[in-house]
């Protein structure tokens, strides 16, 4: 064999070789890998974290529903970049799309949108806190209850304090329902009478049951207002054994008949009797249990 015929030989394999070798650090074999190793859901959030960056507002606000349907703190993380859009729709997507990050850390998100401009915003974030049950988040909230101008969104913070169920909001949750003073409530009005009502009923403090009965028991209120609720009965029933004042008592028995419950069998109590004996000594029943 010559040398020339020899040379050739060794030269092909030494191509192919280094052609190899070139291909190998282009392509890095770890990106084909990696992007196998994507889980269903980590590639569904990518594809949404994407559409985040359409120019259309529909396909972003959309994104975000998607993510937080998927009710995962790492698509909350990315959802949080659409808090910053600005449309408004799409920020209120983005509000409740972060709810499902650790509580403290979704309300750090969305505290800052209380003081939105746009009322939508405001209602909405107040709603998404009220999902997270942070209380860094009731502070706030109470705030926002007793001085936002818009009803709407004084009965969101309402509805939000009773979900999260802290005690410090009796206070002004007791206000808010109190403070209504009008003999005929708008429609937003009457929506903020009874979330108080009901978050009250939710936190069951006996230092929200004074306002909570005296509201239950005002004729004046509207009638969904009197009615109460579930939660409102139930705080009502459980405060009994501390319910000493006959005042409050006259008016708890015609909150129970408001609901269409017997005073004389209302959590294990005869109401309408202890009335009887403790008004016995003066021989005055109020006429309005007769």
């Amino acid at each position: 064999m010559t040398k020339t015929k020899l040379s050739r030989m060794l030269q092909g394999p030494l191509v192919v070789a280094c052609i190899v070798v070139t291909v190998a650090i282009v392509v890095p074999s770890g990106v084909a890998q990696n992007a196998g190793q994507l889980t269903p859901i980590q590639r569904e959030i990518e594809r949404q974290r994407q559409r985040l960056s359409s120019a259309d507002m529909e396909e972003r606000r959309d994104a975000l529903m998607r993510l937080g349907n998927l009710k995962r703190s790492d698509a909350s993380r990315v959802a949080a970049a659409g808090l910053n859009d600005t449309e408004v729709r799409v920020r209120v997507a983005a509000a409740h799309a972060v709810v499902f990050l650790p509580p403290a850390e979704a309300a750090g998100l969305l505290l800052p949108l209380l003081q939105d401009r746009a009322e939508f915003i405001r209602r909405e974030a107040a709603y998404a806190l009220g999902e997270t049950r942070s209380r860094t988040a009731v502070a706030r909230l109470s705030e926002l209850l007793s001085g936002d101008k818009e009803a709407a969104v004084r009965g969101a913070a309402a509805v939000a304090l009773g979900q999260i169920g802290d005690e410090t909001a009796v206070n002004a949750l007791s206000q808010a329902l109190s403070g209504m003073k009008k003999k005929k409530a708008a429609p937003a009005d009457e929506f903020l009478m009874r979330s108080a009502a009901h978050s009250l009923g939710q936190i069951r403090s006996r230092a929200g049951l004074p306002a909570l009965i005296a509201a239950l028991s005002n004729d004046q209120n509207p009638l969904d207002v009197r009615r109460g609720g579930h939660s409102a009965i139930d705080a009502i029933r459980a405060g009994l054994p501390g319910l000493n004042d006959t005042g409050e008592l006259e008016r708890t028995i015609l909150v129970v008949r408001a609901a269409g419950l017997d005073p004389r069998r209302f959590g294990g109590r005869d109401l309408v009797g202890t009335l009887r004996r403790r008004q016995r000594l003066d021989g005055a029943l109020s006429e309005q249990v007769n």
